[in-house]
């Protein structure tokens, strides 16, 4: 006879493993994102963008710790979920999070086009609800530490959505 513990009760990932592989997620989808931008190229200066967008230092800046909050938020809220289907869901919420995040720059910068811009951040705005309940779900403390960056986006998504409008 076999004895196997039921799933929820195998031990959760360790905290180097959770966190380390949260960050270096996230900086994947940094990396690939940010390696499509191009704010100084011709097109992108010639876009007509409203007098409240902030200056370009700006987003490196704000990005940066918002980035810092995501892998955080991750790997703690996976050192408070079950495995099985539940960690399975939040692996996978936060990958597709990270993917909209990293093409929202593919979209608008490589492809040059605010209109699908607009629509991956619109989904990105969608993930990051998905991704904030399931999170929200299993640590209450994690989700707190993704909500400015799900308002940054849905500052991004006005902006965007600004863009579009003056650029027709």
């Amino acid at each position: 006879m076999t004895l196997t513990k039921p799933i929820s009760h195998r031990p959760r990932p360790s905290a180097r493993l959770r966190y380390g592989a949260a960050a270096a997620a996230v900086a994947a989808a940094a990396v690939a994102g940010g390696s499509a931008v191009d704010a100084d190229s011709a097109w992108y200066r010639t876009l007509r963008k409203p007098d409240w967008q902030p200056p370009s230092w700006a987003f490196g800046a704000v990005w940066t710790p918002l980035y810092g909050t995501i892998a955080y938020a991750a790997g703690h809220a996976l050192g408070r979920v079950e495995a099985g289907p539940a960690r399975r869901a939040l692996v996978g919420s936060l990958a597709v999070n990270l993917a909209l995040n990293a093409g929202w720059n593919v979209l608008f910068f490589a492809r040059r086009s605010p209109g699908a811009g607009l629509a991956g951040t619109l989904l990105l705005d969608l993930s990051n609800a998905d991704l904030l309940r399931r999170t929200a779900r299993v640590d209450r403390t994690a989700a707190r530490a993704l909500v400015p960056y799900a308002a940054w986006c849905g500052f991004a998504t006005v902006l965007n959505a600004s863009i579009v409008r003056r650029n027709r």
